[in-house]
């Protein structure tokens, strides 16, 4: 599809093709709203059920039964009458609601009635000596190399860090007949204390069985060495890890390095939109302020899936229902939609114990808030130090910072230091994330060519949305 082909308006414009994105779309569209989802994958599915029409993985048991019921979403999008549209990036976004999306080099401007976010999560920065050398990936980048193109890794393959993904990642690798030389388990033993009063709501949960399960699975089959620092080790490439235990430190020989401490919200299209943010203390994370139906501060512009706050595929989904009845309501309070209080009920069925995975897996300071050399903006090079030593010059948040050192103004816009640079400013400050605040962010929040923004035709409805 080219960009010319799109409508210069939509009663709805949803951002993002996972599970919140593709349930929102489905159910709005049958409503009678004039839809249009964009994703800028290949195809729909998002990250967590990534590739999902196309994967070359034909055993089922591989992925997970958890993993193919993100077809069943796709399908009912596809549908439906809304207009999916892949290989679409979506690089701005504006309080009156008008959306900037780019399609095979072609840029247009897009009027919403209503907006509905879910562009998903991030994984959390993992800021480690040595984490930008050849052979050190995250483990969301080596489970996408999994279901969409069907590679395991090979040669000496260590996983490091903590979080639902990591075991679930380690026993897709296994199903598929990888090997895993090790797990280098970093979550503190001292989480278990603010876990435990809320072990009775996950016992109760689904996440329950499932997680025991996937932990007997993978424990039979690897090593699981718990530990408290870590550091890639090379010179072209990586060579070994070297670790911390209660023990001494350690070296193992390794090829590869996957590292995972879990997953936070991807903030940058709400916040560059103007939506109020709000530090989580228990998720570490920026997350947006929403009411009941998942609106933002922002009129108009709601945020669904994990984006609104993690919460896991089958949540994001509900979420999504949720957004998109409260959009149908807006615009055509004749239409027919689903009861939105047992769309509720589910989500607050498909929520419980989160609390506890929360407080279980959160990442020990030391793994968040690097020092010394470890590179913290690997766009522009910039070291802990050199955070360090200019809060203690005065710098008091991450948009003075970008003045100093250029951190957080490179291609990633901050997805990979945003976190780790407002902790290390609060850090040494002595104060909270909160008080620190994120960096302000403005469009383009992705890459974009002139070419593209020269492509964009000027009629007037498109000058006046240019000029404000």
């Amino acid at each position: 599809m080219k960009a010319s082909d799109l409508a210069p308006a939509y009663d709805l414009v949803v951002i993002g093709g996972g599970p919140a994105g593709l349930a929102a779309a489905a159910l709005a569209a049958r409503a009678g709203l004039s839809t249009v989802l964009f994703d800028e994958n290949p195809g729909v599915g998002g990250q967590i059920y990534r590739a999902i029409a196309s994967s070359p993985v034909a055993d089922r048991a591989v992925l997970g039964e958890d993993y193919w019921v993100g077809s069943d979403l796709a399908v009912e999008a596809n549908a439906s009458p809304a207009l999916i549209v892949t290989g679409a990036t979506v690089w701005s976004l504006d309080p009156s609601r008008v959306v900037g999306v780019s399609i095979a080099g072609q840029a247009r401007l897009i009027q919403a009635g209503r907006v509905i976010i879910a562009t998903g999560s991030l994984e959390r920065p993992f800021p480690v000596p040595g984490w930008t050398l050849p052979g050190v990936m995250s483990a969301g980048g080596a489970q996408t190399l999994l279901k969409a193109q069907g590679l395991v890794p090979g040669g000496r393959t260590v996983m490091a860090g903590g979080g639902p993904l990591l075991w679930l990642l380690a026993a897709q690798i296994l199903r598929a007949g990888g090997k895993l030389d090790a797990i280098l388990d970093t979550t503190p033993r001292g989480n278990w204390l603010r876990a435990l009063a809320h072990l009775p709501d996950f016992v109760l949960s689904p996440y329950f069985s499932k997680g025991l399960k996937l932990l007997r699975e993978v424990r039979a089959k690897v090593r699981v060495i718990r530990i408290d620092r870590l550091q890639a080790v090379g010179d072209d490439r990586l060579r070994e890890v070297v670790f911390g235990t209660g023990e001494g430190e350690r070296r193992m020989p390794a090829d590869l390095l996957l590292l995972h401490q879990g997953v936070v919200p991807n903030v940058n299209l709400a916040i560059a939109a103007g939506v109020a943010h709000a530090w989580n203390e228990r998720q570490l994370c920026f997350e947006p302020v929403l009411d009941q139906d998942f609106e933002t501060s922002v009129r108009g512009i709601a945020v669904a899936g994990d984006g609104a706050g993690i919460a896991g595929g089958t949540a994001a989904a509900e979420r999504g229902r949720i957004a998109a009845i409260a959009a149908v309501r807006a615009l055509k309070p004749e239409a027919l939609v689903p009861d939105v209080q047992t769309v509720r009920q589910r989500l607050q069925r498909e929520s419980m114990g989160r609390a506890f995975l929360d407080w279980l897996n959160r990442p020990a300071d030391s793994f968040r808030q690097p020092e010394g050399e470890t590179i913290v903006c690997r766009c522009e090079e910039v070291t802990a130090r050199q955070v360090r030593d200019t809060a203690d010059l005065g710098c008091e948040g991450p948009n003075q910072m970008k003045a100093f050192l250029r951190c957080g103004m490179g291609p990633c816009q901050g997805r990979l230091c945003g976190l780790t640079v407002t902790e290390l400013i609060a850090a040494q400050r002595g104060t909270t994330p909160a008080e620190v605040g994120y960096y302000r962010l403005r469009p383009p929040v992705k890459p974009i060519t002139l070419a593209e923004l020269a492509s964009l035709p000027i009629a007037e409805a498109e000058r006046k949305a240019v000029e404000r």
